[in-house]
């Protein structure tokens, strides 16, 4: 009990409320990594990449996700590569703590990338579709659509990487446990 009243009010919180600061966590590292990503992103479209955003890509499941030529698919493949390589590494030491087989954590991130890649592709398309089908244009309404796109993939990708892909093992999670009891 002593130590309990020792432990200033935002561990008692953490403690209190775990999940949601597993949640917080999460939010926070995938901010950072989107924000590392986008400054990637930016400064390769404009200099090693610049002069073959000319070159255009005809690939339909590529330009479904706004892939349209070969300055932006090397740009996107490198940003993108080094935004959910954050990710993973911050979520998996920081966030849930992951002591599963590293090998299979990164298979199985590697398939939900993938999919939340295809889908996020589908799925702001399908949102810029409707928007000017109700005449929804504008800067506004770009940031709106692109925000409910961000935030879109979270339904999939926090219960994925905190249930599946970061697990802890069970000797591990009994070994807390068990020392919370003690």
């Amino acid at each position: 009990m002593k130590e309990e009243k020792k432990k200033n009010a935002f561990v008692r919180w953490t403690e209190k409320h775990a999940e949601i600061w597993k949640f917080i966590k999460f939010s926070i590292a995938g901010g950072g990594s989107s924000a590392i990503e986008l400054v990637v992103h930016m400064i390769l479209l404009n200099t090693a990449f610049k002069a073959l955003t000319s070159v255009a890509i005809t690939n339909s499941a590529l330009n479904m996700i706004g892939i349209k030529s070969k300055g932006y698919l090397y740009t996107y493949l490198i940003s993108t590569t080094i935004g959910y390589l954050i990710a993973f590494i911050l979520n998996r030491k920081i966030t849930f703590k992951a002591d599963s087989n590293p090998a299979l954590s990164i298979t199985l991130y590697f398939v939900m990338v993938v999919f939340t890649i295809f889908a996020n592709g589908w799925i702001g398309s399908a949102m810029t579709s409707f928007a000017a089908s109700h005449n929804l244009t504008g800067n506004f309404w770009d940031l709106v659509i692109k925000l409910i796109g961000m935030a879109i993939p979270t339904l999939w990708t926090y219960p994925c990487n905190r249930f599946i892909i970061h697990r802890k093992k069970k000797s591990t999670i009994e070994a807390e446990k068990q020392a919370k009891n003690n």
